[in-house]
C-alpha cells in the first residue's frame, strides 16, 4: 500500500504527514533541521572574512598592494598601443627590469613581510629609476603610487595593539556573557 503523502514516513498517519510535508505553507523547519543553504554560506563567509583580515592585518598589505600596481601601471605604460609614447632615458632591458623589480618587491613584501624594509628601500629607489628608464615613471602615476607604497610599507610596525575602533567593533560582537543576558 502506497503513502498517501509522498515523502511520509511508514505508519505516519495524514496528519502527521502534512506537518512534516516541507510544502506546507505555515510549516516551521524542525530545530534539529540543517540550515538553509543562504545561511551556510553566509556562516562560512564569516571565518573566510575574518582568515581574510588576519593574514591582510599580520603584513603590510596596502603598502605592497600598491607598489605591486605601481610596476604594473609601468610595465603597462611601456607595452601599451599607444600611438605617441614617450621614449625619454634608456630603453632597453632597464626599461623592463625596473617595473619588473618594483612588482616582484610588492609581491616579496605581501609574502614575506619579515623583510620588508630592504624591499621597501629597493622598491623605492627602483620607482625613482623608473624616472629616467620607463616613460618618465609610468606618466608619473606609477612612480608614485611606487614611492607611496614603499613609504607604507618601510613605516608598518608588526604587532601593533589595535586601534580604538577595532576595539569598539570587538566589543561589540562579542558574545553576551551569562552576567548581560537578561
Amino acid at each position: 500500500m502506497a503513502d498517501p503523502v509522498p515523502g511520509a514516513a511508514a505508519g505516519a498517519g495524514p496528519s502527521q504527514a502534512s506537518e512534516a510535508s516541507p510544502a506546507a505553507p505555515d510549516a516551521q523547519p524542525a530545530p534539529d533541521a540543517p540550515p538553509a543553504p543562504d545561511a551556510a554560506r553566509a556562516a562560512q563567509a564569516v571565518p573566510a572574512a575574518r582568515g581574510w583580515r588576519g593574514w591582510r592585518g599580520r603584513r603590510p598589505f596596502w603598502g605592497g598592494l600598491l607598489v605591486l600596481l605601481g610596476g604594473a601601471e609601468i610595465l603597462f605604460t611601456l607595452r601599451a598601443p599607444l600611438p605617441v609614447v614617450l621614449h625619454i632615458g634608456m630603453q632597453g632591458l632597464a626599461g623592463y627590469l625596473v617595473p619588473v623589480v618594483m612588482a616582484v618587491c610588492g609581491v616579496l613584501i605581501l609574502l614575506n613581510p619579515a623583510q620588508r624594509l630592504f624591499y621597501s628601500v629597493l622598491a623605492v629607489l627602483s620607482s625613482l629609476a623608473s624616472w629616467i628608464t620607463s616613460n618618465l615613471g609610468g606618466f608619473l602615476l606609477g612612480m608614485i603610487l611606487g614611492v607611496l607604497g614603499a613609504c607604507l610599507t618601510f613605516g608598518w610596525l608588526p604587532d601593533q595593539p589595535p586601534r580604538r575602533r577595532r576595539l569598539r567593533r570587538a566589543a561589540r560582537t562579542e558574545p553576551a556573557g551569562p552576567a548581560q543576558t537578561a
